[in-house]
């Protein structure tokens, strides 16, 4: 019998931090990679996020990492068990309320989303867990129970880094918790290449141009997946799912135990009053006040259905050409696209440009304020879709075009109201779960809040473990060939973030004309305790 997935969220504040650093720090050392995702008290300026250059886009990523903070720091690792069903994982998932110590800037649409998403600031400001951004200010960040020490044990760990459109989250995390963000966006990419050195995974390229799902923000992402999973395994193929197992909290530490319930999908049969901005984009201007349905659930079935029909009337063109003694043509752009998205997105490759224009202007007239750390809103700008990535990106096809016009509007309006937004009631068939729930105390703390940074750093890590199964399925052949510490992970999303609003993500790598920041070299010698 097929049961809900429920999630068990350790939650760190100050007075436990202490107790549960042994537990974090061999969870961190034992996983096979480690998600991670930001609660941010702000992004400033959003037009300037979505600069056509990438090195302005940088500039204005760093002048908000350095006026703002991040408020909590969900960490989820995942560690793959070779002595059981292949694709089994243990996962320990951590939430971390955090308080910086400096001065720094909090926006009002933040503070409104988190509040209505169950934040509590009260518990922040009384409880969190204090830090100092930037360069190390006279404290040692290798020795004692302090955020940035945790931040130089993951480093050490030198796990795959996986995060969902992680540009921002990457610049808060180095900003915050390791040093002051160098000045130019090649000497950042160096830095990171050389901190993470497994490499670093964006779920929301992965989902783009790996999986082709027909939308990618992170609840949409990981409700599919998870859906597709569980169909799977009740078809009773043989190609290999992704199981998921939890640790048993008894005793004291029971009681900071956040459960995160993900209930069976129920039948949507009938149901047509979806908002097709939020299917869309995964936003919505109206938020809670818009008539129509933002259920995602509901979204992910109807696209399904969208999608089969859509495959039956292009075979039914096919076959009509046939019959004429035509040669069958290429598949529209759209062939893919589920019909109540086509509105938002090009409708014809001839038509590109207009289409475009027609679409900025009509995400212009729609914007609205909600902002997180996966996405960013105040005005939904839409940006510039053309190729020009300086120097650091790669070519993909037209379908990445495709994907990247539409989701530049969804990624500005709101790594909150996007990415993670409301109750996750995912999905039908049979999986393997360990339970951790069981009582009545579980129920009623499962009930408190839906939105939290270590249950999306879940969701983050999930979608990687999936896509990971997914392409070593369909790769079987290269699966000598890529693998790391015994692992196949996705070697062709290998250090590759997500832009919003571009064909190609950014790479990161070192090159042959740029240098690692000072910073980053002095802590890369206390890091590893020895001269780089």
């Amino acid at each position: 019998m097929a049961s809900s997935l429920v999630v068990p969220v350790i939650d760190v504040q100050n007075d436990n931090f202490k107790e549960l650093w042994p537990a974090m720090v061999v969870a961190i050392k034992t996983s096979s990679f480690i998600a991670l995702d930001t609660e941010l008290s702000g992004l400033g300026n959003r037009k300037a996020l979505l600069a056509e250059s990438i090195e302005d886009r940088y500039k204005a990523i760093c002048h908000a990492a350095r006026s703002r903070s991040i408020l909590s720091l969900g960490i989820a690792c995942f560690k793959k068990q070779d002595l059981k069903v292949a694709d089994t994982y243990l996962v320990q998932v951590y939430n971390l309320t955090l308080l910086c110590s400096e001065e720094y800037i909090i926006e009002p649409q933040s503070v409104q989303f988190l509040v209505q998403h169950g934040f509590d600031f009260n518990k922040q400001y009384a409880h969190g867990i204090s830090y100092c951004k930037g360069n190390n200010k006279g404290g040692s960040d290798n020795q004692g129970v302090h955020i940035r020490a945790l931040f130089t044990e993951l480093l050490r760990a030198r796990k795959p880094l996986v995060l969902h459109n992680g540009l921002i989250d990457i610049a808060f995390l180095y900003q915050c918790f390791y040093a002051h963000l160098p000045e130019r966006l090649a000497t950042f990419t160096a830095d990171l290449s050389e901190m993470f050195p497994a490499g670093v995974y964006d779920t929301k390229y992965v989902t783009e141009f790996e999986l082709r799902l027909s939308a990618s923000y992170l609840e949409y992402a990981f409700k599919k997946c998870k859906l597709d999973n569980s169909r799977s395994l009740t078809s009773g193929g043989t190609a290999h799912h992704v199981h998921v197992e939890f640790c048993k909290y008894a005793g004291p530490m029971s009681s900071y135990v956040d459960f995160r319930v993900c209930p069976l999908v129920a039948s949507s049969e009938g149901q047509t009053d979806i908002c097709e901005r939020f299917s869309a984009f995964g936003w919505c201007q109206n938020g809670s006040q818009c008539p129509l349905s933002h259920d995602t659930d509901l979204i992910i079935l109807q696209d399904e259905r969208s999608k089969d029909d859509k495959r039956k009337k292009r075979k039914r063109r096919r076959e009509k050409k046939r019959g004429h003694g035509e040669e069958a043509e290429g598949s529209s752009m759209l062939d893919r696209a589920p019909e109540n998205k086509i509105p938002h997105m090009e409708v014809d490759q001839d038509e590109r440009a207009d289409e475009q224009q027609t679409m900025t202007v009509d995400l212009a007239s729609q914007s609205g304020p909600v902002m997180d750390s996966d996405g960013n809103a105040q005005q939904n700008e839409v940006g510039d879709t053309e190729t020009a990535h300086e120097g650091n990106g790669v070519s993909e096809d037209n379908t990445g075009a495709r994907h990247s016009v539409r989701n530049a509007g969804e990624e500005t309006n709101g790594k909150m109201n996007t990415d993670k937004s409301e109750e996750n009631k995912v999905v039908e068939g049979k999986e393997k779960f360990s339970d951790p729930s069981a009582g009545l105390d579980a129920q009623k703390k499962a009930d408190a809040g839906t939105h939290r940074a270590g249950f999306d750093a879940f969701m983050t890590g999930y979608i990687f473990a999936y896509s990971c199964t997914f392409v070593q399925k369909d790769r079987v052949a290269a699966e000598d060939k890529n693998k790391e510490d015994g692992q196949l992970w996705l070697p062709s999303c290998l250090n590759k973030v997500y832009l919003s609003g571009k064909e190609a993500p950014l790479n990161v790598v070192k090159s042959t004309f740029s240098k690692s920041s000072k910073a980053h070299t002095q802590k890369m010698e206390m890091v590893w305790e020895r001269k780089m």
